[in-house]
């Protein structure tokens, strides 16, 4: 399982959360830094596209890892809500596809 860890306790608004995504992700230098972006980028992920540097295989998951996501609940918790309600969405995305589920959320 491929896997990408975000620094809950580092993510303090909007910028700092698109600015660690685009780091550990890999999005390209066009990402919009919006939720609308990252719906983007990650819609993608077993296709050519590179818009980020995971590439899936057909049953892959991407492991998206918020460390310390206690202190990213406390300081931006509508952002942690979103990302949570976009991961689902994205998942469904690739499920009316009829490709398995791509991505994972691990809050720790």
């Amino acid at each position: 399982m491929a896997t990408a860890e975000l620094n809950g306790a580092a993510i303090t608004d909007s910028a700092s959360f698109h600015a660690a995504c685009k780091a550990a992700l890999g999005f390209p230098d066009s990402y919009s830094n919006s939720m609308d972006g990252w719906v983007d980028c990650l819609s993608y992920l077993r296709d050519d596209d590179n818009m980020s540097k995971f590439r899936l295989k057909p049953n892959e998951l991407l492991d998206i890892v918020i460390k310390d996501s206690a202190a990213m609940q406390a300081a931006v918790p509508e952002i942690l809500e979103e990302v949570a309600y976009c991961v689902a969405g994205i998942n469904e995305r690739y499920d009316d596809y009829g490709e398995k589920p791509a991505l994972k959320l691990s809050l720790r």
